[in-house]
């Protein structure tokens, strides 16, 4: 028996609705919390900055018996006027034993400034690995325009990407297509706040350039499956639209499922094994691209149906250009 994605397209629109809810409240979550005043939790990228990562020498005796103590760093940061810093422990294995990593995110500090809160975070939690050490500094202005920059590519890649479809299809298949594509961003966004809110994920320019990415990728699945729709009206002219859509998505199933697979062995392995620079890029293209092949066959093609099926005019499309 054929797949029927029509029959169940109210459990396929409840299951997004939950996940893009729940997203929803992590990023009002987020955006009240003093320390994150965002939807995501920012990474030195976009709002400027210094951030120190110091790692504990392990070499000096009882140096690394106990874990950090992010009380006795707060309590250090706040005697040195940086009590609205953000904090966090990173614990890596490096084969023998643990690494101790604490990363401290705070505003822009000179030299001296730098020195003096490593010297006495240091008296504190003990003495610091001067390889382990990463200081990175950006300007507030620079973060701001990285962030606009990002945010324009993505706006205009949704305008082009619509009227694209507009002439290639028709409006009511692009505005579909352009609700698919907002599901794709907004699930990506939503888990990577709740991410944030949970285990303290950062979302830098790669952030955005991985939601650029999303977009196109889903977009592929969604005219494939609405050019099916539209061999199979003109094969079929007298065919009821949820009929059509049916059909459309079990001929083009098994193509997506194995496009979409292929694509996320690769993207597992980076998450995997690429290193911290990359994880989080592959965990939100990872993301992206399950949340895009979902809405092509679940979200743009029921609703399409839903809207032909709504208007009472189930056999326009036979005259749409080929």
């Amino acid at each position: 028996m054929a797949f029927s994605v029509i029959k169940q397209r109210n459990l396929w629109w409840a299951i997004s609705s939950a996940i893009i809810l729940a997203g929803i409240i992590a990023m009002g979550i987020s955006w009240s919390r003093p320390d994150i005043g965002a939807p995501l939790r920012p990474a030195l990228d976009f709002v400027g900055g210094t951030r120190l990562q110091l790692e504990l020498d392990c070499s000096v005796p009882n140096n690394c018996d106990g874990p950090i103590d992010i009380a006795q760093v707060r309590e250090v940061l706040a005697t040195q006027g940086l009590a609205n810093s953000s904090i966090q422990l990173l614990d890596k294995d490096s084969g023998k034993k643990d690494k101790q990593i604490v990363s401290i995110r705070t505003k822009t500090l000179n030299v001296d400034e730098r020195s003096n809160l490593q010297s006495a975070l240091s008296q504190k939690i003990g003495a610091f690995d001067p390889k382990g050490i990463q200081i990175d500094t950006v300007g507030p202005t620079v973060g701001r325009q990285i962030f606009i920059s990002g945010l324009t590519a993505l706006l205009l890649a949704f305008a082009g990407i619509t009227v694209y479809l507009t002439f290639r299809f028709k409006f009511d298949y692009a505005f579909f297509a352009f609700v698919a594509l907002f599901h794709d961003v907004l699930i990506t966004v939503g888990i990577f706040s709740i991410l944030g809110l949970v285990l303290g994920v950062e979302v830098d320019s790669l952030f955005l350039v991985s939601l650029l990415t999303i977009v196109g990728f889903s977009v592929n699945d969604t005219v494939v499956i609405y050019d099916r729709v539209r061999e199979v009206i003109a094969r079929n002219p007298d065919l009821h639209i949820n009929q059509v859509v049916d059909d459309a998505v079990d001929q083009t199933l098994t193509r997506s499922i194995n496009t979409t697979l292929t694509t996320l062995l690769p993207l597992t392995c980076i998450f995997l094994f690429g290193g911290d620079t990359l994880k989080y890029f592959a965990l939100a293209l990872l993301v992206g691209f399950i949340a895009g092949a979902y809405s092509s066959i679940f979200i743009a093609s029921t609703m399409l149906a839903w809207w032909r099926d709504r208007k009472s005019d189930p056999v326009t499309l036979a005259t749409e250009k080929e």
